[in-house]
């Protein structure tokens, strides 16, 4: 089957969730037999130097046959992830208030502190 009688097809049931740059669909689609499979498109945006922007994505195609051991894998994965490191998301690049430090915060220079007023110096115990 071409994709693009995959695009064709009418969509059952949708979800969106978007994620930052990331949008992720859950699509019900159906078979040419009348049965329902599922498909997940991840979207991400890339923008060039000029300020244009183009979408790359990636599709996966889950049948019901399959459904059981999927939910149990990805069940077993997110689980593992957040008992070995916990539901607090460390990367800088999806924390909403993140910014990135300069190159004089980065090397432990002093940092005015701007909800106290205050300042500090960042110091770790073998500078002592």
């Amino acid at each position: 089957m071409s994709e693009k009688g995959l695009i064709d097809q009418e969509e059952i049931f949708s979800q969106v969730l978007r994620a930052g740059r990331r949008t992720y669909f859950f699509d019900v689609r159906e078979t040419k037999a009348g049965d329902y499979y599922l498909t997940i498109t991840e979207s991400k945006k890339f923008t060039h130097d000029d300020g244009s922007f183009h979408y790359k994505k990636h599709k996966i195609y889950l049948y019901k046959e399959d459904f059981s051991e999927f939910n149990e894998i990805l069940q077993k994965a997110t689980d593992f992830i957040v008992n070995e490191k916990g539901e607090e998301v460390i990367s800088e690049r999806h924390q909403k208030d993140y910014h990135k430090p300069s190159d004089e915060e980065a090397n432990g220079a002093v940092v005015e502190d701007k909800s106290s007023g205050s300042s500090f110096t960042d110091i770790s115990f073998e500078d002592i």
